[in-house]
């Protein structure tokens, strides 16, 4: 038995694309559907009854006009503010995205770990457990990161203005024992690269996606058998959207605008 219906992603903006793509990597014969709220971006600087009400929006939408058969939160602060209340009040499966703290806490020797993500998600009761449940034992530097979510949202991943606001939340990382650093927003590990140049090789970068893709496949009661396909949808500038997206995914772009 199969079932061709597409899995729903979900980001604020371009940063879930880096789930999308361990998506593809791990089930490459799944159809996506990728919505990106981006009229409301930054979610990082929102609060909780605002980001449930987006969410059910969102929902809502990709259950009446996708049919999706599943959801994926490719977003940190959307999983820590809202998952609770969309599972109570859909059947779907839903899988949110956490930061990977305890992978992180397992591969520390020194014992000391960071964490960077938005000052939301740095805040929220979500990265309190994961710090108590999995990290009890390890010194845990976190770290909410102002405007970086965003200037990814614009493309910038290796310039003057992204490096600028790594030196100020990385100092501290890069001046301490950490060996692990958890990139703790979907939008972080297009800065990899960046980030990694400037903590140098001593200092392991960890993030969430394929550890998402695979809870996604374990969690399919059906599986697509087909071709693979993606399509995209903004609530903001379909255009900025297209032309962001096709830098971080190294390949052409379409977008729709969506009002909802």
């Amino acid at each position: 038995m199969t079932d061709n219906r597409p899995i729903g992603v979900f980001d604020s903006g371009v940063g879930g694309l880096s789930i999308l793509i361990e998506l593809k990597k791990l089930l490459p014969k799944e159809n996506f559907v990728f919505f990106a709220d981006q009229k409301n971006v930054p979610y990082g600087e929102k609060g909780k009854k605002e980001l449930v009400g987006f969410m059910y929006k969102v929902v809502d939408y990709l259950i009446a006009e996708q049919d999706i058969k599943m959801f994926v939160i490719a977003c940190n602060t959307a999983t820590c503010y809202t998952i609770k209340e969309l599972r109570a009040g859909y059947k779907l499966p839903i899988v949110g995205t956490e930061p990977a703290i305890k992978p992180a806490a397992k591969r520390t020797r020194s014992g000391i770990i960071a964490v960077i993500s938005t000052p939301a998600t740095s805040k929220s009761k979500t990265v309190g457990r994961l710090i108590r449940e999995f990290a009890k034992d390890v010194d845990v530097i976190n770290i909410g990161c102002k405007n970086l979510e965003n200037t990814v949202e614009k493309g910038s991943i290796d310039n003057p203005e992204v490096k600028k606001l790594l030196a100020k939340y990385l100092n501290g990382v890069k001046n301490s024992n950490a060996d692990c650093l958890v990139l703790g927003c979907t939008h972080y590990p297009f800065l990899k690269s960046t980030i990694g140049k400037m903590l140098g090789p001593k200092i392991k970068l960890i993030d969430s996606g394929l550890a998402i893709a695979r809870r996604t496949r374990f969690l399919l009661k059906k599986k697509a058998n087909g071709k693979g396909s993606a399509i995209y949808f903004t609530t903001g500038d379909s255009r900025k959207f297209e032309k962001v997206a096709s830098k971080l995914l190294k390949r052409k772009v379409v977008a729709k605008k969506v009002i909802l």
